[in-house]
């Protein structure tokens, strides 16, 4: 867990044949299934009886769609309201538990292992904001973050405050928010020797530009339906008779906004009803929310900050895929965006580049283009100070940072590439694979503040002084137990097409653990030749060429980067001599043209590629042909659903998570919550080249009748308003119903009938969670294969 994140708002094998330490087989006394059928397994003890799947109840139902039919006995399980819908699930659960019911040791020594590695409180370093330092602290033995903030005595220097933070010695502690007392109003549990309280997931958190105020949104169910409360920071209570329900709220002052109806209150007055500002009444858009960084300006259309109630000035009409992000700076708009009517020559034709115009001249059509990216070089988004503007871009794959200083004096350039943009391009490591924007939010700092993560190297907060073009390493994430301490200067890249970086780090030593594990990146020529991106993570102890299971992942949609941060809890995979792999399939991040690539009539390419990966980690010999598992999350499953339905025997076992399996159904359903949002990015149904398309390779569309199919964790979450609980549903009904009658003894449901799509949301929780998940994946693999 990330708490920096949240403030925005993350021994050698000793057999061979097993894969396991000695000392965790007594934890798997007996192993009794196969993936599939027709391998040997060791037999059940006589004393405990293999378990029976719960069959649920088929009612004739027929489907219908550009004059076509089809029988979907299992679609009774869309209406959540159903009560044998809740005895059925209940009865998954209970079928799950005994199914996992000899791995609940070593679930207890995962768990214990995971929380070994976590200190015993985390903290945010301070980040200056105007008189006062913001920082949070997850308290010893809790679950949930508390937000503080102190006076800054020390706003003159930095550096001095962090370290006098660092002992205690600044102004007084306020307690802003305390997640954990929200949290235990709303039950609690116990999990090993550790108390978590319940469900509580804080949507947004933001502190008003004159630090008077705090607001933010509660979801105390897992449903997404948040409720607005505003604390006014002078007094420490709640305003009264201002919790509004089902809001999205974004960056508030005085008055404030919230939406999909955008309306403000004004907090210094008596009339508790919002004042109108726009309706969205398309279903297909989205309404989002935000402020300049100084603060004069709000958009959802451009409102002037201090005349909210004013007139709306739109700054373009509307096209499809296009889009505006602005900033202010001293009388000037800068706007990020991919409008192709603006440019002229010099520019790809896709992705972002930078425009500005003086604030009156907004819905002209003659602004001024400033950077052009050209040369592998794309942008990915902006963030403005009063004397700095600065870039974060992609180039050739690779994330990366710039600065340039104000007043910027040109008409048209190259990033990256001319003197007189006078670009600061941040140092990062060389084997950096994430790098996260803080929050950032004093609009006069000269210091910019971002998250450091790779796979071998726990999160890191590193502060740039864009003023003296230097930086500094301000904390990073404490893992227990392991210790490898290296010089900041033998990981930083200090050099850039070739030239030396005579930037460096004023801080001493960070911690990285590529001498214990190997995170190798290679590329894997996908079906029609494109190279697919594929990060393979194992122990360099504990990892067997040829003999290691392993476990690959994928999400591939929605432009979304794969999470490929550190986490601690994956050592527990990493030392019992997994390996871990992340496959970058089209879809997902990168320029938009990689996203297209892999969705709408395209999303076959990301099925495709992910199988591709998948062969290349058997046949490079990283992992065992009959002991490699995959992971699908939420839209991930529209990657393994299918991937398993063409190729079942690829995988050994396979966990999908919230999956979006039943794509064509739901599609098809425009009551649903974000179906025609989703039209966009996986196609509209309605349409019948679309509707064919979808269906074609749709998971629960296509299941293939007799097969061995892997064994199967599959976990839905009851109020889950992304995702219905009936996906995961009844692709475990059906795959039961149509696939082999040995194997599907080994899919499991489970269903958290209390959360959302996110889940349980506490560190420990955590940890009991991905405890859980390995056991599974664990037992799947202990499987000794005589045949094959």
């Amino acid at each position: 867990m990330t708490l920096f994140a949240l403030f925005r708002l993350k021994r050698p094998i000793e057999t061979p044949s097993l894969l396991l330490p000695l000392g965790l087989f007594s934890e798997l006394s007996f192993l009794r299934y196969s993936s599939f059928c027709k391998r040997h397994y060791f037999p059940p003890s006589q004393s405990q009886q293999s378990p029976t799947h719960p069959v649920p109840k088929k009612v004739p139902f027929q489907a219908s769609a550009h004059g076509r039919t089809w029988q979907d006995p299992f679609h009774w399980m869309s209406n959540t309201k159903d009560p044998d819908l809740s005895r059925y699930l209940d009865r998954e659960n209970s079928y799950a538990q005994a199914f996992m019911a000899d791995t609940q040791n070593l679930q207890r020594t995962l768990f214990s292992e995971m929380t070994q590695r976590m200190p015993a409180t985390v903290s945010t370093p301070p980040e200056p904001w105007g008189p006062w330092l913001y920082y949070q602290d997850i308290p010893e033995g809790k679950e949930y973050p508390v937000l503080y903030r102190k006076s800054n005595v020390g706003k003159s220097n930095w550096v001095k405050t962090a370290l006098q933070y660092a002992r205690g010695g600044t102004g007084r502690e306020e307690i802003l928010l305390d997640w954990n007392e929200i949290a235990e109003e709303y039950g609690n549990k116990s999990v090993c020797t550790f108390e978590i309280v319940g469900y509580v997931h804080v949507g947004m958190c933001r502190v008003s530009p004159n630090h008077n105020f705090l607001a933010y949104t509660l979801d105390v169910s897992g449903s997404e339906q948040f409720i607005l409360q505003v604390k006014d920071l002078r007094t420490g209570c709640i305003i009264p008779n201002l919790q509004v329900h089902r809001v999205v709220m974004k960056d508030i002052s005085s008055p404030f906004f919230f939406s999909l109806r955008v309306l403000y209150f004004n907090l210094h007055s008596s009339n508790t009803d919002g004042i109108p500002v726009f309706t969205e009444s398309n279903s297909s858009f989205c309404v989002d929310i935000t402020s300049t960084k100084d603060g004069k300006f709000i958009t959802v259309y451009v409102i002037d900050a201090a005349n909210p109630s004013g007139d709306l000035r739109k700054i373009r009409e509307r096209v499809s895929g296009v889009q505006y992000f602005l900033e202010h700076h001293h009388g000037l708009f800068y706007i990020l965006t991919n409008d192709p009517s603006s440019v002229k020559e010099g520019w790809s034709g896709e992705d972002y580049y930078l425009a500005r115009c003086p604030v009156e001249d907004i819905q002209s059509t003659n602004w001024q283009n400033i950077i052009i990216p050209r040369g592998g070089v794309t942008i990915q988004d902006m963030d403005i100070f009063d004397g700095y503007l600065v870039l974060f871009v992609d180039k050739k794959g690779n994330p990366a940072f710039c600065s340039l200083s104000f007043p910027i004096n040109v008409d048209c350039e190259d990033l990256l590439e001319t003197e007189n943009l006078n670009t600061w391009l941040f140092p990062l490591p060389s084997n950096s694979c994430s790098v996260t924007p803080g929050s950032n939010h004093d609009f006069l700092s000269s210091v910019f503040r971002v998250v450091l993560s790779s796979p071998v190297m726990p999160d890191m907060i590193v502060d740039y002084d864009m003023s003296r073009r230097r930086f500094s390493v301000v904390q990073q994430e404490e893992v227990k137990g392991v210790s490898c301490e290296v010089d900041t200067k033998e990981i930083f890249d200090f050099k850039h097409d070739g030239e030396e970086i005579s930037q460096y780090s004023e801080s001493q030593t960070w911690k990285e653990f590529s001498n214990a594990y190997c995170c190798e990146t290679k590329e894997v020529v996908s079906f029609d030749g494109t190279r697919i991106p594929l990060t393979i993570l194992y122990s360099r102890a504990a990892w067997q060429k040829g003999q290691s299971p392993g476990l690959l992942q994928g999400y591939g949609a929605y432009g979304e980067v794969l999470d490929k941060s550190w986490c601690t809890n994956r050592l527990s995979l990493l030392d019992r001599g997994w390996v871990v792999a992340f496959a970058d399939v089209r879809g997902g991040g990168g320029n938009s043209s990689w996203h297209k690539s892999g969705s709408g009539l395209c999303k076959k390419n990301s099925i495709y590629d992910f199988v591709w990966c998948a062969n290349f980690l058997v046949n490079e010999e990283y992992v065992n042909k009959h002991q490699l598992g995959a992971i699908g999350y939420s839209a991930g499953g529209l990657l393994l659903g299918p991937a398993i339905n063409m190729f079942p025997k690829l995988f050994r076992a396979a966990i999908l998570k919230v999956p979006f399996l039943d794509i064509c159904n739901t599609l098809l359903d425009d009551n649903l919550p974000l179906t025609i949002l989703d039209y966009e990015e996986f196609g509209n149904p309605q349409i019948q080249s679309q509707f064919e398309y979808i269906q074609s390779y749709s998971p629960y569309d296509n299941i293939s009748r007799g097969s061995c199919y892997p064994s199967m964790l599959v976990t839905a979450s009851l109020h889950d308003s992304r995702v219905g609980v009936w996906e995961a549903a009844k692709w475990v009904a059906k795959v039961r119903d149509s696939t082999c009658s040995t194997c599907s003894d080994l899919v499991i449901l489970k269903t958290n009938m209390s959360g959302g799509h996110f889940g349980e949301g506490g560190r420990y929780a955590q940890c009991e969670e991905s405890a859980y998940e390995y056991s599974f994946l664990l037992k799947a693999m202990q499987v000794v294969n005589h045949d094959e």
